[in-house]
């Protein structure tokens, strides 16, 4: 079978024997895979990534002198399986997948495993236990952003973000764009999305952001008093004065009054929710030196190189600051139903799509933000050029 082969940093197309499905494992014919920013990242930096993810406790990710097919957004229809396996769905059933492979007491990241081929190819290996059924015939474009839009609603389920919370979005890339269909998907009410991108804060409208911002004009932080937010710890301060000036006026302890207040939700002041989508060195920083007091940030995006903040200012400021990574087995279900229901909308991300024989022009394309946000292989296509 044809294969994108990435191997010292180069991608090549080359013909490799076929993947041999064993108990518990599906072939499948890949139909579509998303080109990922974590794809560009490994092929840059893989070796880096392998001694961070082995310090983890995950010792199988792919190093830079490995020959590794990538691609661990997918879609594909059943054509067998192992021996002994379940069979879960018939042949020809088009499913989705988790990207891991169980192989004995081990488990490959499918696309970042020299030994499980990833779906920038024509076939490939899934664990049954992780299909997923593509539901009211939902296509196969959409059907293989199941796996971003998964990561976007873990980093939303995480945030714990309510329907009249502020959400900020920094960065509008394809993982932030994910976020924000997500939020629109939830109810999330004012949405504000900032990139330097025109292309992107184009495409973050599509995706249902209220308010979007170019930071080289304003500040992703400006006007944040409109709505309610405390940017000063004075005001803080003064809440607390305030607050306690009024319970005086009560016939009741004034500290049964405030402990009722904090099991209503009450006492505690309105925080919006930034999520942090970007990936660069000084980004956490930035924000926690202009967020609002009290926010909670949700950092999405990967930063490849050591960072540095100042603690002390997210501590005066009681930033709550949570890092995300992956999804659940019913995250990535409730993300391809939810595509399917129409609930979700990922079609503006899709910018583009290349054959096996484009994947490499499709990385290079994919550096530009003013034209392409997620480009989909199409292992069937012919197209060189996305």
């Amino acid at each position: 079978m044809k294969a994108v082969v990435c191997q010292n940093k180069e991608l090549r197309v080359e013909d490799l024997p076929e993947p041999i499905p064993s108990t518990g494992h599906a072939l499948i014919d890949v139909l579509r895979c998303g080109i990922c920013g974590s794809d560009l990242h490994a092929r840059e930096h893989c070796s880096r990534l392998n001694k961070l993810v082995t310090k983890a406790g995950f010792s199988g990710f792919m190093r830079q002198e490995e020959a590794v097919v990538m691609g661990h957004e997918f879609c594909g229809e059943v054509l067998e399986y192992g021996k002994g396996s379940r069979k879960v769905f018939k042949p020809g059933t088009r499913v989705c997948a988790l990207p891991f492979l169980k192989r004995g007491e081990s488990t490959d990241l499918i696309g970042f495993s020299e030994r499980s081929n990833g779906a920038y190819a024509e076939r490939m290996l899934v664990d049954e236990l992780m299909m997923v059924k593509i539901p009211n015939g939902l296509g196969n474009d959409e059907a293989a952003l199941t796996e971003p839009m998964a990561i976007a609603l873990h980093a939303v389920n995480r945030a714990e973000i309510k329907a009249g919370d502020v959400a900020i979005i920094i960065g509008c890339g394809p993982i932030g764009l994910a976020v924000i269909s997500n939020l629109k998907a939830k109810g999330v009410k004012t949405i504000v999305a900032s990139d330097f991108s025109p292309e992107r804060r184009r495409l973050a409208e599509k995706c249902g952001a209220d308010v979007v911002i170019d930071p080289a004009t304003q500040g992703p932080y400006d006007n944040w008093e409109a709505f309610g937010l405390t940017m000063k710890l004075e005001q803080a301060l003064d809440m607390a004065f305030n607050a306690r000036k009024k319970m005086d006026s009560l016939p009741v302890p004034w500290w049964h009054i405030w402990r009722l207040a904090d099991k209503l939700g009450m006492a505690t002041p309105k925080r919006p929710i930034i999520f942090e989508c970007v990936g660069v060195p000084g980004m956490i920083n930035q924000i926690i030196q202009g967020a609002p007091l009290f926010s909670r940030v949700i950092v999405v995006g990967v930063c490849m190189e050591q960072d540095h903040i100042e603690p002390t200012m997210a501590i005066n400021k009681e930033i709550d600051l949570r890092f995300v990574a992956g999804y659940t087995p019913l995250e990535y279900r409730d993300a391809l139903h939810k595509l399917a229901n129409g609930k979700l909308n990922a079609r503006p991300l899709i910018t583009g799509s290349v054959g096996l024989e484009g994947v490499e022009t499709a990385f290079a394309a994919l550096g530009n933000p003013e034209v392409h946000a997620k480009i989909l292989v199409d292992p069937k296509s012919q197209s060189a050029r996305p």
